[in-house]
């Protein structure tokens, strides 16, 4: 009984999450996830093109605990690497617990098409485990994005994820989460910057985000978000030093109660 219902909380909480995909980055998840056009290590788990536009090696750890309980937490990594001509990437995250738990590892290639045009694609190794009595199914997927900076203020961010429908039960026709995202982002000044996102899983209603990041004093960040289906609100707070940002946060369900979170990033050479 504690199994199905620690599994319909996690349909509940965010019915894509169950089946392979889950966002990352404390700065993400406390502008709502509105974050197909935040261009920093975490695009690893967001958008694929994103990560064309990193200048320096960057990697990443988070956390997050979904609604307080230990059975919903998340752990992801994420690492960028630049190149002579495009940037690798390297990844991966893990969702559940002993009895329910999605783990997935990726590799990814993102490049500069042209001044202000970004794309980038990667492959996933995903696995879904169940408890003993109903073992674990994996699968390869394929996930797609693209990023452009339409001004020096203006940005426009797709990605796609899961692009094959890669099938986690063939009797039931039962595949892991495929999701499209669609999003833009402008900056209205050098401390303010607005975000805003579609998100369509084929599975569910689509999904509309929007977030905000203002820069109070040198160095620090207040952030926060809003989503419908289901709704929920999102605060949080970073603060970047030359080579490090530490940033933390938590989302709000008026039914399922809080989920704090937390990531460190570190970049090779000051921004």
């Amino acid at each position: 009984m504690k199994q199905l219902l620690l599994f319909g909380l996690c349909l509940c909480g965010s019915g894509t999450w169950a089946q392979g995909w889950s966002p990352m980055g404390s700065r993400s998840m406390s502008m709502a996830n509105a974050s197909v056009t935040l261009s920093d290590v975490w695009a690893f788990h967001h958008n694929p093109g994103a990560l064309g536009a990193i200048e320096e090696c960057t990697v990443g750890a988070s956390y997050e605990n979904r609604f307080l309980l230990k059975e919903l937490q998340s752990q992801g990594v994420a690492a960028a690497i630049p190149l002579k001509v495009g940037l690798i990437s390297v990844g991966g995250q893990s969702f559940g617990y002993r009895q329910f738990r999605t783990i997935r590892g990726g590799l990814g290639y993102s490049m500069q098409l042209t001044e202000k045009f970004y794309a980038g694609v990667q492959v996933n190794y995903q696995m879904l485990q169940l408890s003993q009595n109903y073992g674990s199914r994996s699968a390869v997927t394929g996930e797609a994005g693209i990023y452009t900076r339409i001004t020096n203020h203006w940005d426009i961010g797709a990605s796609v994820f899961n692009i094959g429908r890669a099938r986690l039960a063939d009797a039931f026709d039962d595949r892991f989460t495929t999701l499209m995202r669609l999003g833009t982002s402008y900056r209205f000044s050098d401390k303010l910057l607005v975000v805003a996102e579609g998100e369509k899983d084929l599975d569910y209603d689509p999904r509309f985000k929007l977030g905000i990041e203002y820069q109070t004093i040198d160095n620090f960040f207040l952030r926060g978000g809003a989503a419908t289906a289901p709704p929920e609100l999102s605060f949080g707070l970073g603060y970047a030093l030359k080579t490090i940002d530490i940033s933390a946060g938590s989302a709000y369900h008026q039914i399922l109660g809080w989920s704090p979170n937390f990531s460190l990033t570190y970049s090779a050479d000051p921004k």
